[in-house]
């Protein structure tokens, strides 16, 4: 199995997002995929910053996919996912069928906001260019198996298998809100929070991450210790979501299990003191996301 490293879901400084890039160079990534999938004011990094990086991971032997913003709110937006679906030196991760649309027949990834969950959906996709799916996070082992068994000939199959999980999008700006402070004089709060800011219960017990327009879990997704499992169900890719610290030493841990160099227990107990929150694996089990079952 490859690994994917997924687009930056926060907003850093393009100082930050540069040197996290220039690291990704040296890690034992497969796939990168680039862009701002979250939110259309964060420009620290636009267009031709992002085909600059992605030209730099593929000089290193990284492929590259450019991911489509979600939630598209402006002719702005929509100017720059045609931008980017017009694009002809790199695949599209289309993440939302506005964009699969634009792709016009292009080969791309269909990404995990498409919501696929049975095979005619797939079967539909694949007609439509997709050569690789990326599975909802709120899908299980069960459903995959199903459409494992019934996907397109040729068609990938794409896990999300670390990380806080983007689980909504809103109009409204959660992270502005909290500051009182208007979504469209925003003054970038999000920069403010490089992991997301964490809501709380009334109990001090961790809830969500607001990380803007988007809402994330505030348990970390961890399948490391279902790296067999997804093997044996014809997992192609297994993607990372990265986070601001320790994102290649995660990515390491993960490899090594895969290079059976490594126990998947013992990479999950060196993992958790690298990650911003307690793990959690529910989804994978049919359960409530934020329970960490075993297996």
């Amino acid at each position: 199995m490859k690994i994917a490293l997924g687009p930056v879901q926060y907003y850093w400084s393009r100082i930050t997002m540069m040197q996290f890039y220039e690291s990704v160079t040296d890690t034992p990534v497969d796939i990168v995929y680039l862009g701002e999938t979250v939110c259309s004011r964060r420009h620290e990094l636009r267009l031709p910053d992002w085909l600059e990086i992605a030209h730099m991971l593929a000089d290193a032997g990284k492929d590259v996919v450019l991911s489509t913003q979600v939630l598209l709110e402006s002719g702005q937006d929509l100017t720059t996912m045609r931008k980017i679906a017009a694009n002809d030196g790199f695949l599209v991760e289309a993440n939302d069928m506005g964009a699969v649309h634009c792709l016009d027949g292009k080969p791309f990834v269909a990404g995990p906001y498409l919501n696929v969950y049975s095979s005619p959906t797939l079967e539909l996709l694949a007609g439509q260019g997709a050569q690789r799916w990326v599975m909802p996070l709120e899908m299980g082992r069960e459903g995959l198996a199903q459409l494992q068994a019934e996907r397109p000939q040729n068609m990938q199959t794409e896990v999300f298998a670390y990380g806080r999980m983007p689980l909504a999008f809103s109009a409204r700006c959660f992270t502005a809100r909290h500051r009182n402070i208007p979504k469209d004089n925003c003054q970038y709060v999000c920069m403010d929070h490089p992991d997301g800011l964490l809501l709380e219960t009334r109990e001090g017990q961790p809830f969500l991450v607001l990380n803007g327009i988007q809402t994330q879990s505030a348990l970390v997704y961890n399948l490391i210790n279902e790296t067999q499992a997804m093997r044996d169900l014809g997992v192609d890719v297994l993607r990372i979501s990265p986070q601001s610290q320790h994102t290649g030493d995660i990515v390491q841990l993960f490899r090594q299990v895969l290079d059976q160099q490594l126990d998947s227990n013992a990479a999950f107990e060196q993992m958790l003191p690298l990650m911003p929150a307690d793990p959690c694996n529910g989804y994978w089990y049919g359960r409530p996301g934020l329970e960490q079952m075993v297996a």
